[in-house]
């Protein structure tokens, strides 16, 4: 039986890797549905080449150039809601879209009991509470893809008792400032902050990478996606990234899922859980593997995942609030108007500044979005004059 695919966020990493994985299995997906938020030259080359029944943009501006190039025939969604109503003849919807927008697709997929494959780490940080009951729906299913969560969800199927998991343990590559002292840190550029040294990602995820913020949104997905206490969740530095998560139980045993770092090993797992492809990505040569390092993370240097843990135990809306600054914070070192080091200061003074709104709603998630992007803008000017 051919398995029907959306994937959402189709010209990013994520999208473009997925589609990867279906040509390699040939016959046992079909893609149905396409999504992106701006970029319509290259989503019309992806419907060119797998002709999915709907294409949805985002960005309205955008639509006359998908609708000009699609195949005929191809129906075309524009518009904030586009991504969400595209995912409706799927069984699996992949969620590979960046950010806070990812939200409306999660919870779409989930309300309309599908199976989420969920790359958007943004959806459980930012709506967790919300989320969680939408995964109650009958059917509804979430599998991660993000490779951390994947793995620990790959670890925990040995054992179906939750008070028998001690300990999760995230791990972290370190980026490309991995050793480095803050003082060190103060004249890092945009160019040095997106050379990651094992993963090719989107330049969002790759500078939270090199501030280990990705690692702290993390650590709140964990808790969201399966329930362990902060005081469960560890993260420990792996420059090899071959280890990719590791789970402990009360007996002491550790289960880890290694593998060389390819996003489409977590991807496959995602479309064919419970089963697995057949087509191997990321296959380790045990005899030139050499060693695996781990470290303790620095928080002095990378005070982001301490932000990250503050958030999260604060729960409600905070980690809501914390990614939005996020976000901002981020595009603003990506244009040249504040330092890499600046980055954990907005966040800071933004998580000083939160109100405490709980997440009862959507439609409170969105408006507490909203606000924190004002505070952080507000927040990055201050750092502007000076």
């Amino acid at each position: 039986m051919t398995t029907r695919v959306a994937v959402m966020g189709s010209t990013g990493s994520i999208g473009t890797q997925t589609l990867e994985v279906v040509a390699a299995e040939a016959g046992d997906y079909e893609v149905v549905a396409l999504g992106a938020s701006t970029s319509a030259d290259l989503l019309v080359e992806q419907a060119k080449a797998v002709r999915p029944a709907v294409v949805a943009i985002a960005d309205e501006s955008r639509a006359a150039v998908v609708r000009d190039g699609v195949p005929p025939g191809t129906e075309v969604l524009a518009g904030p809601d586009a991504l969400a109503d595209a995912c409706a003849g799927a069984d699996v919807v992949v969620n590979g879209v960046v950010g806070f927008a990812g939200l409306s697709v999660t919870l779409a997929t989930l309300e309309a009991g599908r199976r989420l494959a969920l790359a958007n780490k943004e959806s459980l940080i930012a709506a967790g509470p919300v989320v969680a009951r939408a995964r109650e729906t009958a059917g509804a299913e979430l599998v991660p893809v993000d490779s951390e969560h994947c793995a620990v969800h790959q670890c925990l199927r040995t054992n179906d008792r939750a008070e028998r998991l001690a300990r999760i343990v995230l791990t972290a590559s370190g980026g490309p400032f991995r050793g480095r002292s803050r003082a060190d840190l103060e004249s890092v550029t945009v160019a040095d902050a997106l050379a990651h040294p094992t993963w090719s990602m989107g330049p969002k995820i790759t500078v939270d990478s090199s501030t280990l913020m990705n690692k702290g949104l993390e650590v709140i997905e964990a808790h969201e996606l399966f329930g362990a206490s902060y005081d469960q969740i560890e993260v420990v530095v792996h420059p090899q990234s071959i280890v990719h998560s590791m789970a402990e139980f009360t007996d002491g045993a550790t289960i880890a899922q290694l593998s060389l770092p390819d996003m489409r090993l977590p991807i496959g797992y995602a479309l064919a859980y419970p089963d697995r492809i057949a087509t191997p990505f990321g296959r380790i040569d045990w005899a030139q593997l050499g060693r695996l390092d781990f470290e303790p993370p620095d928080l002095e240097a990378f005070p982001c995942l301490g932000l990250a843990y503050e958030a999260g135990r604060a729960g409600e809306t905070a980690p809501a609030w914390l990614n939005a600054a996020n976000e901002v914070a981020v595009a603003a070192f990506l244009d040249g108007r504040i330092p890499w080091v600046r980055i954990a200061d907005v966040l800071k003074a933004s998580l000083d500044r939160h109100d405490g709104t709980r997440a009862t709603s959507v439609d409170v998630v969105i408006d507490v979005d909203r606000r924190a992007r004002d505070v952080a803008r507000d927040v990055i000017e201050r750092i502007e004059r000076g």
